[in-house]
């Protein structure tokens, strides 16, 4: 029997696939500190997507909540998740960038990263590993981008693993399977090659629940070998989310092993979040169905909004079985990216756009373009020759070929966007000044958020929700409600 380190994903994982990045520090500054006192390895609590969201959507600081939500847990190694070759963008980030990205991380007390490339271009995530060790000696886990496809193969990711594990800047190698895909037999052949390739490094496991298949799976590979598995608060948990910490802390219990966590805390904290959720309307308590076809497309669960929300706009949402029959098409043209940011999202973009135009390839976004061109890097499988003809007579084909992603160094980006302030040239070259200057209009971070106490308010609440007009008044004998735009 084993004892099994828990990764906490409630403010990370968790409500990306739920809540869409808009998780605002005083939504979570409540319950932190129990968060802090669970006896979690890791807190997984921020990404790059995190500042463009937080900054465009919700008009909040971004560093200032952070460093707000650093200072409510000083005990737990809190974790950023970095994309090797990018940040907040689906493009390329110049390398200056992206390692001044981990170093302020690293400044604002950022002391864990999860690096990872679906192309697995090494020579990023072993040169971010090593600017993570240089800033603050952080623990660095390799990420293992788990697919299926053809040319997926244990063998493939197993190689990909040594050279993580050879590096004395990688920690531990993390399996991480985003469509939730995996099962018995191909852990039991899978993990144990990682476990020895590893050479005693630990092996952690992400997997998001989309099929419901995630908490098998976890015990599955903990008998492989597996000792840190990633969890979020039951309210945050399930469905496009990760398997909650309370039924895998059970599940263990049952297999015989131990964990070090105070299931008394949490109670407090899934409460939290379900009455934030509910008040902010966002997604809680989820769960998911098998559905065979999800494993052709390998789809991530947050992605599902996107596309009904594109075909709802061109009024073609009896189109959506369409549009998955043709992710799955459009992935085997590509050479079977992972689905993962930004194949994903530059799959389903294409699927999307050759579906409502009614032709296929006949509208090309610039980043397939660069993905075909290998800007990227090298597809781990070749692009099919005649999708990748039509790609390349694409009308921005020519203009894309001729500016590859420039490599300017820290000076130079300091010039550009006219600030010594190295945080604030994070800022500037991520977000657009409109969204920064209406984000430093609106405040301080708030450090709570208000929560709904009485029936009639849930009520505004759905009210609000649903009205389309600038104005709606509602009285009656003992209610008096006037909403405003």
């Amino acid at each position: 029997m084993a004892h099994i380190d828990f990764l906490d994903e409630t403010m990370r994982d968790g409500q990306q696939s739920l809540w869409g990045l808009r998780m605002r520090a005083g939504m979570a500054l409540p319950v932190t500190p129990l968060i802090d006192r669970t006896g979690f390895s890791t807190i997984d609590l921020t990404g790059g997507g995190m500042l463009d969201v937080l900054t465009r959507y919700c008009q909040e600081n971004y560093w200032e909540g952070l460093d707000l939500l650093v200072a409510s847990m000083p005990n737990t190694p809190l974790r950023a998740g970095l994309r090797a070759n990018a940040n907040v963008t689906f493009g390329i980030t110049p390398p200056a960038l992206m390692d001044l990205w981990v170093q302020r991380l690293c400044a604002h007390g950022i002391r864990s990263f999860w690096i990872y490339d679906v192309l697995f271009g090494m020579d990023n995530m072993l040169r971010l590993a090593k600017v993570a060790k240089e800033a603050n000696g952080a623990w660095v886990a390799g990420a293992i981008m788990f697919a299926l496809s053809p040319v997926h193969t244990d063998e493939f990711f197993i190689a990909n693993a040594k050279k993580l594990a050879d590096s004395p800047h990688i920690d531990s190698i993390l399996l991480y399977d985003t469509a939730g895909v995996l099962e018995k037999d191909r852990i039991q052949q899978l993990v144990p090659g990682l476990v020895q390739a590893a050479g005693g490094k630990p092996i952690e496991f992400h997997s998001n629940n989309l099929l419901g298949l995630s908490a098998k799976a976890y015990l599955d590979a903990i008998d492989c070998g597996v000792s840190v598995i990633h969890t979020a608060s039951r309210s945050m948990a399930n469905g496009p989310s990760v398997p909650s910490t309370e039924i895998m802390a059970r599940n263990i219990q049952l297999r015989g092993h131990t964990h070090g966590l105070d299931e008394s805390l949490f109670q407090p904290v899934a409460d939290h979040f379900r009455a934030v959720g509910k008040a902010s309307g966002n997604l809680v308590d989820q769960y998911a169905e098998y559905d065979e076809f999800s494993i052709q497309h390998q789809i991530p669960g947050g992605m599902m909004g996107t596309f009904k929300a594109q075909l709802a706009m061109h009024k073609m949402m009896d189109k959506l079985p369409e549009v998955l029959d043709e992710v799955a098409a459009v992935r085997r043209d590509l050479g079977y990216p992972g689905m993962a940011t930004p194949f994903s999202q530059l799959v389903g973009i294409q699927a999307v756009l050759n579906v409502v135009t009614g032709k296929r390839y006949g509208t090309v976004p610039d980043e397939v373009i660069q993905y075909a061109a290998g800007f990227y890097g090298e597809p781990v499988a070749p692009v099919d020759a005649d999708v990748l003809d039509r790609i390349m007579a694409a009308p921005r084909a020519k203009d894309v070929m001729a500016q590859p992603p420039e490599m300017p160094d820290l000076d130079t980006l300091k010039k550009r966007y006219g600030t010594q302030d190295e945080d604030e040239l994070l800022y500037r070259a991520f977000v657009p000044q409109p969204d920064i200057d209406k984000m430093r209009a609106a405040g301080p971070v708030r450090r709570d958020y208000p929560l709904l106490s009485s029936p009639e308010l849930e009520d505004v609440r759905k009210l609000m929700q649903v009205a389309t007009l600038p104005v709606v008044e509602i009285k009656s004998e003992g209610l008096s409600l006037s909403l405003r735009r």
